[in-house]
């Protein structure tokens, strides 16, 4: 029957028409944002994750900038301390050989201290000038103001979420193992400007000028030669354990950036287009749609028939 009122061709052309146009605008935003999932809507349970995982990701890159910030910390006073260990032209170790040397029976001490005072201030210097952002675990201050330098510093190191319950690790560097001085005090405390004994002095404040060849005098020596020893001893285990701290800040950071771009690729396989895909999807679109386009235009044009019946 032909009706007037009612074109079913024209309705299902639109229909499929409307089917086709829908499907189109779907591959026209994948293809334009390079996502499948770009919007809740587009898979809630897809899109959830993704965001969960993005937010992941951000804390990640924010550890990572942590982890190279504590590493460079790490390295300055790494290197200050490797400095006041020295060889045999500085630091401790020259001040060790110097001490032998002012055995030699007869030899010019004053001179010798000369170069030992010299070498304790630069050790000093060494260790005031190994501050990396306002922090310096050699030369601390102990008073109990506010600026006193806390005993311990947490160096954060990894983030890990299970479930909606987020962990942050950390490293703890305890200061009073680095310390070489310490200012502020009421006593001292570091490595090298603690008293040996009671009266004894500190390898920071060792002076030879009194020192002769009389057995007393050399037996003092020997004492301060075998504190400088211990000194070296001490400063080297301080430097090989901040060694492990670094290598270990080193190891986090290049896993965090690999777990980084791990979690990239995960969201990638959730939400990501396959453009090869979509692409082809597009093509056989477009051609559907004419197609529609075309159907609706012949069926709009089959009621033009019904005039014929009124000539």
């Amino acid at each position: 029957m032909s009706s007037l009122l009612t074109n079913s061709t024209a309705m299902t052309a639109l229909q499929t028409l409307r089917s086709v146009s829908s499907q189109l605008s779907t591959t026209q935003n994948r293809i334009s944002t390079g996502q499948r999932v770009s919007t809740a809507s587009d898979n809630a349970a897809y899109w959830s994750i993704a965001t969960s995982m993005r937010s992941d990701n951000a804390a990640l890159s924010a550890i990572s900038d942590s982890l190279g910030l504590s590493g460079a910390t790490v390295d300055t006073e790494y290197t200050a301390l490797t400095t006041v260990i020295g060889d045999k032209d500085s630091g401790l170790t020259k001040l060790q050989s110097l001490l032998v040397e002012a055995k030699t029976a007869g030899i010019d001490r004053t001179k010798i201290q000369a170069d030992i005072t010299q070498l304790q201030q630069q050790m000093k210097s060494t260790a005031n000038s190994a501050t990396f952002n306002g922090i310096n675990w050699l030369s601390i201050d102990t008073s109990t103001s506010s600026t006193a330098t806390p005993t311990s510093f947490s160096l954060v190191s990894s983030y890990s979420r299970v479930g909606g319950t987020p962990t942050i690790g950390s490293i703890t560097v305890t200061t009073a193992t680095y310390a070489l001085y310490t200012v502020g005090g009421a006593s001292k405390t570091g490595l090298l400007d603690a008293l040996a004994g009671s009266t004894a002095p500190s390898v920071d404040t060792i002076n030879i000028n009194t020192i002769d060849d009389s057995a007393a005098k050399q037996t003092l020596l020997d004492g301060y030669i075998a504190q400088v020893t211990t000194a070296i001893n001490s400063v080297a285990s301080a430097a090989a354990n901040l060694g492990a701290v670094k290598n270990r800040l080193a190891t986090n950071s290049n896993f965090v950036k690999t777990l980084m771009d791990s979690l990239d690729r995960g969201v990638g396989q959730l939400v990501d287009a396959d453009m090869n895909q979509e692409s082809t999807r597009l093509a056989a679109l477009q051609v559907q749609q004419q197609l529609g386009v075309q159907a609706l235009s012949i069926a709009n044009n089959s009621s033009q028939s019904i005039l014929s019946l009124f000539r």
